[in-house]
């Protein structure tokens, strides 16, 4: 099987229609078809199904769809990757990360691996799920989410567990004390990320829900930094993990929440199987140590 097959087939698979494939690939159509006959033969399944209303994917073919367009991708980003270091004369090393895990220990790897010479960083805002798919695909080599996601190709690690906090508004009744979530069900509440989900979002409406109480919702942002304006606007209050009251700002106040196992768990995601890098175990231990540091206390 070689690289054109995938090729093939995914156009194929995208335009169902083995004449309008043809014509996007500039080739003509019975090859085409010849092409993708034998592609289903070395495989031994029937990727598509044929009938006088058109092509359709089989389960079978939608599962080698899946898998081809990341092998296509990977090949496309490795190729990438290698131009960009013969040109640079550096490695290339990509971090994918959730907003919420950048007032913490993230910006510390990213300042000590920028100091090394022979390193160039690709940094990359993504949410934990689009983290698994760029690292299938090549397009990073290390993740930061909240969300455990179970893939086999992906290996991913708590750091440790983080506690939420409650951000409110300067003056709000609630400031200065610690309370419990009944408490904060009584006022309006803001979430985030507003999409895509599943998210933190996700994981703060789960926690009223199982102590059986109902929230109101009232207002939905993707950014960190519009949640926390429109807190401090007195529209509503928000829960966010510990890191994000180091940003500092008018008209906002923190308060730890009354039940300490409220956390959420800070997580490196990672290809599974791949043998570590030169680059990687350096990265590695510099969180080693970074995360240490945050358990132990000497970070906050």
């Amino acid at each position: 099987m070689e690289l054109r097959h995938l090729r093939y087939f995914c156009v194929v698979a995208e335009e169902l229609n083995f004449t309008c494939a043809a014509e996007r690939l500039h080739m003509s159509q019975p090859p085409l078809s010849r092409q993708i006959k034998q592609l289903e033969q070395e495989v031994g399944a029937e990727l598509f199904e044929r009938s006088s209303r058109g092509l359709r994917l089989t389960p079978p073919g939608v599962f080698f769809q899946q898998h081809a367009l990341q092998i296509l991708e990977k090949v496309e980003v490795t190729i990438d990757a290698t131009r960009h270091m013969a040109r640079s004369k550096r490695a290339l090393f990509g971090i994918g990360f959730v907003p919420s895990v950048f007032y913490g220990q993230l910006p510390m790897l990213v300042r000590d691996l920028r100091r090394m010479d022979n390193v160039e960083l690709s940094l990359a805002e993504l949410t934990t799920v689009q983290q698994i798919q760029a690292l299938k695909a090549g397009r990073i080599d290390m993740g930061f989410g909240r969300l455990r996601i179970d893939d086999p190709d992906v290996e991913q690690e708590i750091l440790f567990d983080e506690p939420l906090i409650a951000a409110l508004s300067s003056g709000h009744p609630l400031e200065g004390t610690t309370p419990s979530c009944e408490e904060l069900a009584r006022y309006p509440l803001i979430l985030f990320p507003a999409k895509p989900r599943p998210s933190l979002a996700d994981m703060v409406l789960g926690i009223f829900r199982r102590q059986g109480l109902k929230v109101e919702v009232v207002q939905e942002a993707n950014e960190v930094q519009t949640v926390l304006s429109l807190v401090a606007s007195g529209i509503g209050i928000t829960l966010v993990p510990e890191q994000v009251k180091r940003v500092q700002r008018d008209g906002i106040c923190y308060v730890p929440l009354a039940d300490k196992s409220i956390t959420s768990p800070v997580i490196c995601s990672r290809r599974r199987g791949e043998k570590p890098s030169p680059l990687m175990q350096e990265a590695n231990a510099i969180l080693e140590v970074l995360v240490e540091n945050r358990r132990s206390g000497r970070y906050p």
